[in-house]
């Protein structure tokens, strides 16, 4: 494994971070409890350390299984990542959207960063994930209702108290990070990006090198749709939200397969999947520090962490970079 140094912080991630959302099973496909606990572990075991979860994340059920996944485990020898900041328990800050939860109850989520409930927040989730820190919290989604201040104030306040090591935000833009920075030092934002989602790399990449801060890619592999498993007349299960999403059109999976399959030599020479292809490449670009990747069981977990193992020359990251510029899909 290979671990990168999170903005000017002294908290060092692997560099492919497990993402735990999956675990919650909630929009996400779901997972089983026993094969989320094993995936974790399969992927500490490869050293695969820091694990990015959050309260939304089957309200909770994600943060209590990545508990039980590194009980026992020396708590200096993982990073735990989570969030703050989407509420199904009141009507306070803006509506988000309409869900239901795992029972299948329906389910109104709110944007809200109020002080009184960041700090409770936290303390559920240390309780959740059975420890009395969390080595980076961020905010999950901007509040507009509540100031920046009073939820980076917050932040602070539980940095103060131990119980944060350091502050990073999720889906900010440019504005909200320079709103942010005039009451915390920021590390990271954590955003989606992949070979298909690439628009962070306009303002917002530009601007974190500038300031020394991270990316965390989220989605690198665009929800499974870069892996080359997904074919043209996929049918998603019930309740997972990628049925509804542009990218999963049936042109658009067939335009992607087709891309990929330029690349299949390529993996084929490294030993490697076109997963692992393409997270490596996703760590190689400018500005991306960590790339955050699912896994439903210990195979996947194992299959992420090897993704280290793919070394890019200069001229096969070129050559990755002019078959996609050929890739226009329909959007």
């Amino acid at each position: 494994m290979e671990y990168r140094k999170l903005g000017q912080s002294d908290l060092e991630l692997s560099v492919v971070t497990f993402g735990a959302w999956a675990a919650g099973g909630w929009m996400w496909g779901g997972t089983e409890r026993s094969d989320a606990v094993k995936a974790i572990r399969a992927g500490l075991e490869c050293g695969m350390t820091s694990i990015d979860t959050a309260p939304a994340y089957g309200q909770g059920l994600s943060e209590e299984i990545v508990g039980e996944a590194i009980k026992g485990i020396p708590r200096d020898q993982v990073q735990i990542l989570t969030k703050f900041g989407l509420s199904w328990e009141g009507t306070q800050g803006q509506h988000f959207f309409s869900s239901r939860n795992n029972e299948g109850k329906p389910l109104e989520i709110y944007r809200y960063s109020g002080k009184e409930s960041i700090i409770r927040e936290c303390e559920t989730s240390l309780r959740l994930l059975g420890t009395d820190y969390i080595d980076l919290y961020q905010i999950h989604w901007a509040d507009p209702t509540t100031p920046i201040q009073e939820t980076m104030e917050a932040v602070s306040q539980l940095i103060k108290q131990g119980k944060v090591r350091y502050a990073g935000v999720c889906n900010y833009d440019v504005s909200q990070m320079m709103e942010a920075a005039k009451y915390i030092d920021l590390v990271s934002n954590q955003v989606p990006y992949s070979m298909v989602r690439r628009d962070i790399e306009q303002d917002l990449v530009p601007y974190l090198i500038g300031k020394k801060q991270s990316v965390l890619a989220y989605s690198p592999l665009q929800r499974g749709l870069l892996s080359g498993k997904i074919k043209p007349d996929q049918k998603f299960s019930e309740g997972d939200t990628r049925a509804d999403l542009l990218h999963y059109s049936a042109k658009n999976i067939q335009l992607v397969n087709d891309f990929l399959s330029k690349l299949k030599p390529l993996a084929d020479e490294k030993e490697a999947t076109i997963s692992q292809l393409v997270i490596r490449w996703t760590i190689e670009q400018s500005g991306i520090t960590i790339a955050l990747v699912g896994a439903r069981n210990a195979v996947q977990a194992m299959e992420n962490a090897k993704a280290v193992q793919v070394k890019l020359s200069s001229d096969e990251i070129n050559f990755i970079n002019t078959e996609l510029e050929k890739l226009i899909l329909e959007l």
